[in-house]
């Protein structure tokens, strides 16, 4: 089967740039589902900027949302994405990037300013209300370290990123009125995320 770079979903366009994450969530849909809807998107080879450009077979300004999610942590591929991003601003079409939010421990530095006229959305996701929680929920590979980064990178994307929403999955351990009261302290957007189910 050929790799998946591009699919839509209802009237945005979904950029697969990666399976490398840095989490292994509990709630992850890739322990029991092999894409989203007809579309596999293991990847055997992770694409370049130019076989992303190159697979979005309609002008951008066609779809509601162009965003960099896929079935891994996007920002990972910081360079790809600001490459694409760069591309997209040409077409007057709102550019979203779905990430864990440890892009700063992944890339060793602040990488918010690089966002900056690329990046119109940037959903976060919390899911715990303090490291602890998150480490045993999300697993992440920097450890309890993640959460306070998570938090920092939102405080930071505000100065660059006219939408920051930070979100939660409703699962079983998860306090969304804690995880509320977080994004309210940032003063950043607030979504609940419905647990994705094996038989949908």
């Amino acid at each position: 089967m050929a790799n998946t770079y591009t699919y839509e979903l209802g009237n945005s366009l979904y950029l697969n740039l990666t399976n490398q994450c840095t989490n292994k969530c509990k709630f992850c849909i890739r322990d029991y589902k092999d894409g989203v809807g007809e579309n596999n998107l293991w990847l055997d080879k992770e694409p370049t900027a130019d076989e992303i450009i190159n697979d979005i077979d309609k002008n951008p300004e066609v779809y509601d949302e162009i965003v960099f999610c896929g079935y891994g942590e996007p920002l990972i591929r910081l360079e790809t994405i600001l490459e694409v991003a760069k591309w997209l601003k040409q077409f007057d079409v709102q550019i979203r990037i779905d990430t864990n939010g440890q892009v700063n421990l992944i890339h060793n530095r602040n990488i918010a300013p690089e966002l900056e006229g690329l990046i119109d959305v940037i959903s976060i996701s919390l899911n715990a209300k303090n490291a602890n929680k998150y480490q045993q929920l999300c697993e992440s590979d920097f450890g309890t370290e993640a959460f306070k980064s998570i938090l920092d990178f939102a405080e930071s994307c505000k100065n660059y990123i006219p939408k920051v929403i930070l979100t939660v999955v409703n699962y079983s351990t998860t306090s969304i009125y804690e995880c509320r009261k977080i994004a309210e302290n940032l003063d950043v957007d607030f979504r609940v995320r419905q647990l994705c189910k094996e038989e949908e």
